[in-house]
Order: C-alpha cells, then sequence, then structure tokens
C-alpha cells in the first residue's frame, strides 16, 4: 500500500474510533457508569494511540511534501492531542458536554479535510 492510500485508511479508521467514542460517551452520560479503568478505557485509549500517532507521523509527512492549502502541521499535532484526550474523556459521564463536543468536532473537521485533499489528490485534482 503507498503512503497515500496507507494514510487515507487511517485518517478513515480515525473517523470510525471517534464516532465510537461519540457513542460511548453518550452512553456513560445517560447511565451515569464510567468505564472500567484497566478492562475498557485502557485498552481502548491504548489501541488508539497507536493509530493516532502513525497517523500524525503519516500526516505530517504528506503535509511537509505537498503543502495543501490551509492545512498545516500544527493542526495535525492538536488534532493528535484532541483525539488522545477524547479517547480517555469518552469513558466518564462528568466530561464537560461541550468540551468533548468541542474536541470531536475540531478532530473530525481536520480528519475529513485531510481525507478529502487526499482524496482530491488521488484523483488528480490539485489541493486546495
Amino acid at each position: 500500500m503507498d503512503k497515500q492510500n496507507e494514510l487515507i485508511a487511517l485518517t478513515s479508521q480515525l473517523l470510525e474510533r471517534i464516532n465510537k467514542m461519540t457513542e460511548k460517551y453518550s452512553m456513560v452520560r445517560e447511565t451515569g457508569k464510567s468505564g472500567d479503568f484497566y478492562e475498557e478505557v485502557k485498552p481502548f485509549a491504548d489501541e488508539v494511540k497507536l493509530l493516532n500517532d502513525k497517523w500524525k507521523n503519516e500526516a505530517i509527512k504528506w503535509i511537509t511534501a505537498t503543502r495543501p492549502k490551509n492545512l498545516y502541521p500544527q493542526q495535525i499535532e492538536s488534532t493528535n492531542e484532541h483525539i488522545e484526550t477524547i479517547s480517555v474523556q469518552a469513558f466518564f459521564p462528568e466530561t464537560s458536554r461541550s468540551r468533548f463536543k468541542n474536541l470531536v468536532a475540531s478532530s473530525n473537521f481536520v480528519l475529513n479535510q485531510v481525507l478529502q485533499l487526499l482524496l482530491n489528490e488521488e484523483m488528480g485534482s490539485p489541493p486546495s
């Protein structure tokens, strides 16, 4: 798999994980019951961290090589941190709803922007 297709796959997988986090957060908010740290939280957060760190490295390499407009390495760094944060916070009902939603929205925005630019590039459209 070439680097561009790998980055597309990693980005799509992170978007799926964020959907799972959002569903989990909604469930724990409804029930008021936190996830078990060693049984649920840590394994999920560790899995997301591996995927997230790999995505960050590949995305920064891609941005450095292609220099797309309106997308910068700092956005990738911030998104990486946001995803790491919400991968843990999703399991706790006391997590601020507005903060969680803002981090999810910000992460989704950057991930979708990366995905769109990659898909446009793949189809031969110039980066925007």
